[in-house]
């Protein structure tokens, strides 16, 4: 009985510290503003599912573990719910923010961008996805509204497959965009709404407007506006808001910036002066490079390719074949809406017997593969002949993600006897890997098929 007492001591212990994974920390904080009901400080940790809270004159600035920013203004509360992050593997990165009500600012870190199709942001009436960006939201418990500083977001609001306690954006036919060369625009969703509003001049409505952004908010100026200065804070100064008001009035009567008046005392905070410089041009990258290998020796083939290659992630293996993206250039942005489809260009496959361990060449023909945008769906088919003149039809149906990934739903049934993995290169192109068995598992066939227009 003691033993089972002290197990289920430990695994309470354990689950509470997995619960409280560090998601970052805190990097500025001013006003009344709290961290799981305590005050919170200069460099505390963040962890995961707790509470954030600001008064009405409360800021809360955390840097993610990744580099990322989240920002949370005035009379606001929110949660970062998770916030686990694979560099090795990044499809295995999970990340969701939770604005409860208020006014917040994500900015994207580095595991987002590797991963945006395993990033949420809830609030109570939407989920919100991103592009690799920088947003900010209000809400509150019946109408929640979005701008794009940089990048872009799709919303949804929760109806349908769309829910709270998924992952990753909702997408589909409800899905609306919003980026940032939509200036003045911002959307929507009220409860109930599954698709968002795009409204246009609302300015009075913008979630900069709501709760405006301090001086010193990273890439803002005081008008809400874009800026590369970076705030300089001493965490040493006890950073008030009333405080900073009356040292900055005195520096603009004395007109001498940086310096403190008369009737401020010296324990006051420098004057922060922040000057807008013009964004950096836009620079174009390349799509990122989806490569396949067979990292395994097939009779007197040797191996084409190892399990890992400088500069990729892999998204995928089978027992003889391997998928990679690389990490560097732009994601492919699928887009929510239309369809494509696309025929198969070269591929190269093989078919074990599992009881003799024999495995021969296949060659594949009269190949499909399709894409719905708008319930984010792709279907492929294709038949398999061996040398023997055996033949086998192989068919699967699955998800596509926001950045042009894709992978099957359903294995194992007669219609979807197979497993894929695989990325659109773009809208005119895609590859993917496959591993199945058309027989109950007399027979295990995979391979790696590439696809054009």
């Amino acid at each position: 009985m003691m033993r089972k007492l002290l197990f289920l001591a430990g695994a309470m212990l354990l689950a509470h510290a997995a619960q409280a994974a560090q998601a970052g920390k805190i990097i500025f904080v001013a006003g009344n503003a709290t961290i799981a009901a305590n005050a919170a400080v200069l460099d505390a940790p963040v962890g995961e599912g707790e509470l954030l809270s600001t008064g009405a004159d409360g800021y809360i600035y955390i840097k993610t573990i990744d580099n990322g920013l989240f920002i949370l203004r005035p009379n606001t509360q929110a949660r970062i719910a998770s916030y686990h992050v694979d560099a090795a593997n990044p499809v295995n990165t999970r990340i969701k923010l939770e604005l409860i009500s208020g006014v917040a600012r994500s900015q994207s870190g580095q595991a987002v961008k590797l991963a945006r199709q395993n990033f949420r942001f809830n609030t109570p009436v939407a989920a919100i996805g991103v592009r690799g960006t920088d947003f900010t939201v209000f809400t509150d418990s019946d109408t929640s509204r979005v701008t794009v500083l940089s990048g872009g977001i799709t919303m949804s609001g929760f109806a349908g497959a769309c829910r709270p306690e998924g992952t990753g954006p909702c997408e589909g036919n409800a899905a609306r965009e919003l980026s940032a060369a939509q200036k003045g625009q911002l959307l929507q969703v009220q409860r109930g709404q599954s698709a968002p509003q795009l409204l246009q001049g609302n300015s009075s409505l913008a979630p900069d407007v709501v709760a405006p952004p301090r001086v010193d908010e990273p890439g803002k100026t005081s008008g809400g506006t874009a800026s590369t200065v970076e705030p300089s804070l001493d965490p040493k100064k006890d950073l008030t808001l009333k405080a900073e008001k009356a040292n900055q009035d005195a520096q603009v009567a004395a007109n001498v910036p940086g310096k403190t008046g008369p009737d401020v005392g010296e324990s006051k905070p420098p004057y922060l002066e922040v000057t807008p410089t013009p964004p950096d041009p836009v620079v174009t990258l390349p799509p990122k490079e989806v490569s396949w290998g067979r990292w395994t020796a097939i009779a007197d083939q040797p191996a084409t390719s190892g399990l890992s290659k400088a500069g990729a992630e892999r998204l995928g293996t089978t027992e003889d074949f391997v998928l990679f993206r690389s990490r560097s250039g732009s994601t492919f942005a699928t887009p929510v809406q239309g369809s494509v489809a696309f025929a198969m260009s070269s591929s190269e496959a093989y078919v074990r017997d599992t009881s003799t361990k024999e495995k021969v060449a296949a060659t594949l023909s009269n190949g499909e593969l399709s894409f719905d945008f708008g319930k984010a769906t792709f279907a492929t088919k294709f038949d398999v002949t061996t040398k023997a003149a055996d033949s086998y039809k192989m068919a699967s149906t699955g998800r596509v993600g926001s950045d042009g990934l894709f992978s099957s739903t359903i294995f194992g049934i007669p219609s979807e006897n197979m497993s894929v993995t695989g990325a659109l290169n773009s809208l005119n192109g895609a590859t993917y890997i496959f591993q199945g068995s058309p027989d109950a598992g007399r027979h295990m066939i995979n391979g790696v098929t590439t696809w054009t227009k």
